[in-house]
């Protein structure tokens, strides 16, 4: 039933996959993972042995082929078993880095019964695939030279499966998950009223429809710090911070919601603020009170914060089957926005930063347009967990300096464009700020942000440095198996404590804003205390301070 050398080589990729990567993974997703692994390296290896008798060239058999089998299985089990042994020791080299609990030791059973069950769904797939190709190859035989009818027959099945998995398959995932993200947008508390104060968006006097604004808006405008919190923090009076939210629901148009968000802004005065925030949510629309809580309390609540909601679904779906959408929308809400800040009185207008975090950092780079700022650019911006395809983020880190690293590039004199990290502030060089601030906040172990398609053949230039403090010293990469490891690593990202992966603490956010912002009168002493009242307890921002 099955081929010796194609399980073989399956199990030296299940072995690979053992070894650490970016993310922690307990045993139902090493299972996942390890029995994905073992599958790839059977079908590589049966489509080169395929490809092999194709070209007629020799094959060994009989005793020899017996005997070259054994001997080949020998390193493979030696290194299977090492995998196994380790694996756990693997896992908790990261997880000591990340301040988490040791693995159990009783899980490596059940993640080795759950990568057999994997492979072996994978294999009847498989198998069911190659019956397609022989029955159409053997049809078409009647009609047409045999290799061509080979050939042919490949195409076709290939057609019929990619056909049936991407109209078929992928189209029902994905409306299953959208329209469960969508029912998720309403599980709000319906005790929870509108907003009593006009100035609030969903209120009564607002233009914005409160129903339709999905429960990641509806907790953000209800969320943050108010007047008096921040008072009692600062001692000095404060302001009421402003929080605009328009929900994905309130029209089908990017550009109609983004002119329902500037109506929003001039009707509660948000362009007579000292600071006004272009912000792009996540894929759900989701909304890190760690960051807008921190740069509120910092600027006395004289803030404005304006977002639009652009989809449903988590960042890692949203960035393969909805890449347009919030590029579309933070695109047109900056449009707007800036059109109508370019043309206030420059003594009487607010500093103007971009924000965003995750899928929202990308499109809120997408839409920054430094030709059409160059004659009235904007204060800063401030960009968390940038994802791969980030073209800003990779022109950036292309410009580094020789001999910066990958995972922390430093770029010309800083005045510009900086990077930090949990272990690397903003400001460690001690240089000044240019006119112009751009910070990229990232974690060495944040996989949405140093993901590498190319891993599938090569290891990514981040992975030939000495390893992060936050990554194992354990990682190396293996073709194909480091690839399928990226990927797991992108879908549990934010199961990282905060600090690591893809959930970034409140501490770094204020570091952030304080570098990009300068708030007035600020202190190191205030940066401390506001640390102090944020991301504690497990807190997510620092609204009760």
């Amino acid at each position: 039933m099955f081929s010796v050398l194609p399980l073989l080589a399956g199990l030296l990729f299940l072995a690979a996959s053992l070894t650490p990567s970016l993310i922690p993974r307990d045993w139902l997703m090493q299972g996942v993972l390890a029995g994905v692994s073992m599958a790839a390296g059977y079908v590589m290896t049966q489509f080169l042995l395929a490809l092999w008798r194709a070209l007629e060239l020799p094959v060994m058999k009989g005793r020899p082929a017996r005997i070259a089998h054994a001997v080949l299985a020998v390193p493979v089990l030696v290194l299977l078993g090492r995998g196994v042994i380790l694996s756990g020791t693997w896992q908790n080299s990261i997880r000591a880095r990340m301040g988490m609990p040791d693995l159990e030791v009783n899980n490596t059973a059940k993640m080795l019964a759950l990568a057999l069950a994997v492979f072996l769904v994978l294999f009847v797939i498989g198998k069911a695939i190659q019956a397609l190709f022989d029955l159409l190859r053997l049809r078409l035989a009647r009609y047409i030279p045999v290799r061509s009818a080979n050939v042919l027959g490949l195409l076709l099945a290939a057609l019929i499966v990619i056909t049936l998995t991407r109209d078929g398959v992928v189209n029902w995932a994905m409306r299953i998950a959208d329209s469960s993200y969508a029912a998720a947008q309403h599980l709000t508390d319906p005790n929870v009223a509108p907003p009593g104060e006009p100035w609030q968006s969903g209120s009564v006097a607002s233009g914005i429809d409160w129903e339709l604004m999905g429960k990641p808006g509806r907790d953000f405008v209800l969320g943050g710090p108010r007047a008096r919190a921040i008072s009692g923090f600062t001692g000095r009076p404060a302001r009421e911070p402003l929080r605009i939210y328009v929900g994905l629901a309130q029209d089908k148009d990017p550009d109609t919601r983004a002119k329902v968000a500037l109506d929003e802004m001039l009707r509660v005065g948000a362009f007579d603020r000292k600071v006004l925030v272009l912000a792009s949510p996540t894929g759900t629309g989701w909304m890190d009170p760690a960051s807008y809580d921190a740069l509120e309390y910092m600027h006395g609540g004289d803030v404005a914060t304006v977002a639009v909601q652009y989809s449903y679904l988590q960042s890692p779906l949203a960035l393969i089957f909805e890449t347009e959408a919030g590029l579309d929308q933070t695109t047109a809400l900056m449009r707007a926005v800036y059109d109508h800040w370019r043309h206030l009185p420059p003594d009487r207008r607010p500093r103007l930063y971009l924000h965003g975090i995750s899928l929202g950092a990308w499109s809120s780079m997408y839409a920054f347009n430094p030709f059409q700022m160059m004659n009235e650019p904007v204060a800063g911006a401030f960009w968390v967990g940038p994802p791969f395809p980030s073209t800003l983020w990779r022109q950036a880190n292309d410009a580094r300096q020789p001999g910066s690293r990958f995972v922390l590039p430093e770029l010309d004199e800083d005045e510009v464009i900086r990077y930090a990290s949990q272990y690397a502030p903003p400001d460690r060089s001690g240089r000044e700020w240019g006119r112009l601030r751009i910070l990229f906040l990232q974690y060495g172990s944040d996989p949405i942000v140093f993901y590498d398609p190319a891993s599938l053949w090569r290891a990514p230039e981040w992975m030939r440095e000495a390893p992060a403090p936050d990554v194992s010293p354990r990682l190396r990469f293996t073709p194909v198996v480091t690839q399928l490891q990226l990927a797991v690593d992108m879908l549990v990202s934010t199961s990282a404590p905060p600090g690591f992966g893809h959930t970034y603490h409140a501490r770094d956010y204020i570091d952030g804003w304080v570098a990009v912002t300068a708030p007035e009168g600020w202190t190191a002493a205030d940066t401390e205390r506001l640390k102090a009242i944020c991301g504690q307890d497990g807190k997510l921002g620092c609204a009760n301070g």
